[in-house]
């Protein structure tokens, strides 16, 4: 019996599965860990622009899939935070769910 995933882990494993995509379109040495803590956007961030696009579009595409849901990442809201949701991987499923809740709530 498999166990029981959260909303949250759920959510991390599409985000993984996008950062999984993308590395492997990346050179050697330059993959993006799967944690939480990884830096996605900022002074630290190892992604060149088109990267960020690419797993923020894959992301998209897994959380319709995971909970049929289309969402959008990359609205004006989420440009517009003074903490940007895409600084880390956990930064942007803490947004995602925010997103998932508005959509749930109607």
């Amino acid at each position: 019996m498999e166990p029981i995933m959260t909303e949250r882990d759920k959510i991390l494993k599409s985000i993984y599965n996008a950062v999984d995509e993308v590395n492997e379109q990346l050179p050697e040495g330059q993959s993006l860990e799967k944690s939480p803590n990884t830096v996605l956007l900022g002074e630290s961030g190892k992604l060149e622009s088109i990267d960020l696009v690419n797993i923020l579009v894959a992301t998209e595409e897994n959380i319709e899939e995971a909970f049929g849901i289309p969402i959008s990442i990359t609205d004006e809201r989420a440009v517009s935070e003074t903490n940007s949701p895409f600084t880390t991987i956990e930064s942007l499923c803490d947004f995602i769910s925010n997103l998932l809740k508005e959509q749930s709530d109607g």
